[in-house]
């Protein structure tokens, strides 16, 4: 899939919103920007690299040479890169700011409400756009494992300095130490995780399926 790139999937989704009530949004947004305490439950997600709405006004749409777009509505732009699966992201989502995706989306035409989670996916997934111009500049590292090799490489540079000044014995006490700080840092970042659940289970589906088909082969050829 286009818009996973190692341990990142890009999100894009793009949601029709009455042009009435956007205005409403774009007080919302200049108040989360301004009190970012607000989104103290988004900012404790770890997972997420980048989160942007970007509401989108008709005669905003650019002419790639498709001609003038009739557009009736204003439009939702909602960019995201994140950790792990899609699955986990819209639970995290859904659970850490309910109020405020509801907020957020307020204008959103059709809009199901952040819980239940069902419906939030299924409206999510009717609206999302793939992408196909993912760059991921480490596609094999999570942000923890991009924020664990910083902690390391401060720790070398620490004892590089140590070790310009210290005799081998208070050296050997400071190795002892720095290693005791990152020791948690030093562990293989592992593999991506699968896309979805979904994608999992197609998986599973797809290759019990080409099993099946191999099995049949071989007994007619035989």
């Amino acid at each position: 899939m286009s818009n996973i790139a190692g341990k990142a999937y890009a999100m894009n989704v793009v949601t029709p919103s009455h042009p009435w009530k956007t205005w409403t949004n774009r007080l919302i947004f200049m108040v989360a920007r301004g009190v970012p305490d607000v989104l103290s439950g988004l900012l404790g997600l770890s997972l997420i690299h980048f989160a942007r709405w970007v509401i989108i006004k008709p005669h905003q749409w650019p002419d790639l040479g498709q001609g003038k777009e009739r557009v009736r509505n204003d439009y939702m732009l909602f960019c995201s890169n994140f950790n792990g699966t899609w699955d986990q992201y819209i639970d995290a989502f859904s659970d850490g700011i309910p109020n405020g995706l509801n907020l957020f989306w307020y204008s959103a035409t059709k809009y199901p409400q952040s819980i239940p989670v069902t419906p939030f996916k299924d409206y999510i997934t009717h609206n999302q756009l793939f992408t196909d111009y993912y760059y991921n500049a480490t596609p094999g590292s999570a942000q923890r494992d991009v924020k664990a090799a910083l902690r390391v490489r401060r720790a070398i540079d620490r004892l590089a300095a140590a070790h310009a000044s210290q005799t081998p014995e208070e050296f050997a006490q400071t190795f002892q130490a720095e290693l005791l700080k990152v020791q948690g840092d030093l562990g293989d970042p592992g593999f991506g995780p699968v896309a979805s659940l979904d994608t999992e289970h197609a998986d599973m589906n797809r290759m019990r399926a080409v099993q099946n088909a191999a099995a049949v082969f071989d007994f007619e050829r035989s």
